[in-house]
């Protein structure tokens, strides 16, 4: 190992993952070291390292791993991924002293001799316990108020990892998608079912299943691209051809 390259075993050690782990990402693409020594030995380099920062980074906003790879592969914003990563630790950090200070009250009362007060109690257990403008005014057209309140509410629940989902994952699905299509790739490709099942997980994660509240979505996405998609070149009717190439696959997966 030189200064700039690191062989699986200490960056495992250093990283504080399992060198199981790091082969397991290296399979399946997400993290491989780029370099080789003389004697064959792969290394990690200090891209490598960067890239490993943000995986563990976009892990740690609650991201899964096939998220992360699109995410990364398609290209996110290094300074977005530090100031959220930097948010959601200042979060706990102050989600912790507040649970802390709540222990310390109820503490202080246990010692006086005092039960604590009912107050007291749900305060600590609750202490243990995002779309832009032109989106917003898109999926309004097609739903109604107690609808966007439960997208907002399922929006919220998802933190941080919303961004990456909704305006970096969930475009970049469907530009390969459309790459597929435009190779003339049958929609019963496994390639295109998975694209097609992906969307519909997302789907499900800021609807809560609701399929009134996916259709007001889509219907969005079909007037507006543009504002959805943060594609300023996308004009409506452009995913029309696609969307119907998507629901064939998915007809090809139910048979």
């Amino acid at each position: 190992m030189t200064a700039s390259t690191w062989k699986v075993g200490p960056l495992a050690e250093a990283s504080g993952l399992t060198v199981r782990t790091l082969h397991h990402w290296d399979t399946i693409g997400l993290l491989s070291p780029s370099r080789r020594t003389a004697g064959g030995h792969r290394e990690y380099t200090e891209d490598d390292i960067a890239r490993l920062y943000q995986v563990l980074a976009l892990r740690g906003l609650g991201l899964g791993l096939e998220s992360i790879a699109v995410c990364l592969d398609s290209g996110v914003d290094p300074a977005r991924v530090l100031r959220d990563h930097r948010e959601s630790v200042e979060a706990r950090l102050a989600a912790l002293t507040t649970l802390r200070d709540r222990l310390v009250h109820i503490e202080r009362e246990v010692a006086d001799g005092r039960a604590p007060t009912t107050s007291a109690v749900l305060d600590a257990l609750r202490a243990t316990g995002t779309a832009g403008p032109a989106a917003e005014q898109a999926v309004r057209r097609h739903l109604d108020d107690d609808q966007i309140r439960a997208l907002g509410a399922h929006t919220a629940a998802l933190g941080p990892a919303a961004h990456y989902l909704l305006e970096v994952e969930w475009p970049e699905l469907y530009r390969r998608a459309e790459e597929l299509r435009a190779a003339d790739t049958p929609p019963t490709d496994p390639r295109v079912r998975r694209i097609a099942a992906r969307m519909d997980e997302l789907g499900t994660l800021f609807s809560g299943g609701d399929r009134s509240l996916s259709a007001g979505v889509r219907e969005a996405w079909r007037e507006d691209p543009a504002a959805l998609s943060g594609d300023a070149s996308a004009r409506p009717g452009r995913w029309d051809g696609l969307t119907a190439y998507l629901d064939a696959a998915r007809r090809g997966a139910e048979g």
